[in-house]
């Protein structure tokens, strides 16, 4: 077995010397790295971006490109909806709770107003217009979505508005989001050096991070950072190693990612001794579809409900997978999927359709009796308009009536391929914890001391996650607090 290369830093008086110097390094060109070089060029440092693809964009460019922003943003006063900070903060430090970062998360309410203009200011627009359905993804122009607010027990926390800001795009936008942040921080004056992996951060004598030794079409080079280096490497969902350590619940389930997201710049920062928070902290998406499952009911492998089918789905897919055992079933009956208007159902087909909910139990290897007695009581309350269990919003109850069907959450949207079912495809994931940080990026020791020097921002940090998420904080946190990095890095000492 070959050994893995090391990590550990390298001594700057080691070096015969660099062959390439800047006031600030980034490391890593998606979402965080572009707002980090944008500031730092912004600010008149020289900026070099290293990037170990062969072109920028990473994770952040394949992602939904939902942006998690409130507060009272132009988009939303124009769609009727009316929130300021307060209430922002109040619905997300539940949602991304337990364990939230509080202090940096009420900084992100509170900026999230002039973080929506700065995104309009590189070039972003937003149509004034409101998905109002549950949903992974609107397959609409939409520029406003909804993810959980309004549904129970978040709006009784806070009160129910529209967060999820979207690109004028189709589908997944994220791509969109990146050719815009990287157009802005070239046009600003950053470089970028791409098929350019860093392998170890590069010390001086006092102890300072002074930059990176690299690799580049397989030959070592050495960059020199005159202020600092900015970690935006992304999370560890591609290191199995890293994940049996800190996140094993992902191991054997698909990743949410560019195939890139190794953990090297938590890993080249920990060997310094940089301190990490919430490893074991991730997003897990389960392909249940939103349309079906508040039509419907969302059972474990012994029929019973365990969430309101309303929420976020990041939540009932966490609920699902952490929590309960498989498989999952989403049980629809036919007036329930006729009901889905085409565009909300992805090419969705139910596995199993039976006339009873007996031959249904039996179909799916549950317990006689089980489901019958989910749906009974689900029925039975449903008439009166109420689900005591979970809470469910009252538009969506109905009694579930034959015939029935239950859909396979392992096969997956479009197409349904059967032959993918049973074979732990379904589930997905990414990393939510990192290195810890300030509010102003600089990475902390384990004495909760800064390292002179080294800044880090997006999923190679830990940012206002505790042990929740929502769609749009990764692309949204990622790039307030890469610009706060950005900024401050380039007028390090």
């Amino acid at each position: 077995m070959t050994a893995a290369p090391s990590v550990e830093p390298v001594s700057a008086g080691s070096l015969a010397g660099f062959d390439h110097e800047c006031d600030v390094l980034v490391v890593g060109f998606g979402c965080a790295g572009a707002a980090a070089a944008f500031e730092a060029a912004t600010a008149g440092a020289d900026v070099l971006v290293l990037e170990r693809a062969g072109g920028p964009g990473g994770s952040s460019a394949m992602s939904g490109g939902e942006l998690y922003l409130g507060g009272g943003t132009a988009l939303q006063q124009a769609c009727g909806f009316d929130d300021d900070p307060d209430n922002m903060f109040a619905y997300l430090r539940a949602a991304v709770g337990p364990h939230a970062d509080e202090e940096k998360l009420r900084l992100y309410c509170d900026g999230s107003v002039e973080h929506f203009e700065w995104f309009r200011g590189r070039g972003l627009t937003f149509n004034e217009s409101l998905y109002d359905a549950p949903s992974w993804m609107p397959p609409t122009m939409d520029g406003l979505m909804w993810l959980g607010e309004n549904a129970h027990p978040y709006n009784t926390i806070a009160r129910p508005v529209p967060r999820g800001h979207r690109p004028a795009t189709r589908s997944f936008g994220g791509w969109l989001i990146m050719e815009a942040l990287v157009a802005a921080a070239k046009a600003a004056g950053a470089a970028c050096h791409e098929d350019t992996r860093a392998t170890n951060l590069v010390v001086d004598d006092d102890g300072r991070v002074a930059g990176v030794v690299a690799q580049r079409y397989g030959a070592p080079v050495a960059y020199r950072a005159r202020r600092a280096v900015v970690l935006t490497t992304g999370g560890f969902v591609d290191n199995e190693e890293m994940l049996a350590h800190h996140a094993p619940v992902l191991l054997g389930h698909g990743k949410v990612s560019d195939g890139l997201d190794d953990g090297s710049g938590i890993e080249m920062a920990t060997a310094l001794g940089a301190a990490t928070r919430r490893m074991s902290a991730v997003e897990v998406a389960l392909t249940a579809l939103p349309a079906m499952l508040v039509r419907g009911v969302l059972v474990n492998g012994l029929g019973q409900r365990f969430v309101n089918e309303d929420v976020y789905p990041g939540l009932f897919s966490h609920a699902a997978v952490v929590h309960q055992p498989g498989p999952y079933w989403a049980i629809i009956d036919e007036e329930g999927y006729e009901d889905i208007p085409a565009r909300d159902l992805w090419g969705v087909r139910p596995r199993f359709v039976t006339e009873t909910l007996a031959e249904l139990e039996e179909a799916l290897g549950m317990p006689a009796g089980a489901l019958e007695a989910t749906v009974a009581a689900y029925n039975r309350y449903a008439e009166r308009g109420e689900d005591p269990y979970f809470r469910k919003d009252p538009k969506w109850l109905r009694p579930l009536r034959p015939p029935f069907a239950a859909a396979d959450p392992r096969i997956g949207f479009n197409a349904g391929d059967r032959e993918s079912a049973g074979k732990g495809t379904g589930v997905a994931g990414f990393t939510l914890g990192g290195l810890r940080t300030t509010v102003d990026g600089a990475v902390l020791n384990h004495s909760g001391r800064p390292i002179p020097g080294l800044y880090a921002a997006g999923r190679a940090a830990s940012g206002i996650h505790g042990e929740g998420y929502v769609s749009g904080t990764s692309l949204g946190d990622g790039t307030f607090f890469g610009r706060r990095a950005g900024r401050h890095a380039a007028t390090s000492e």
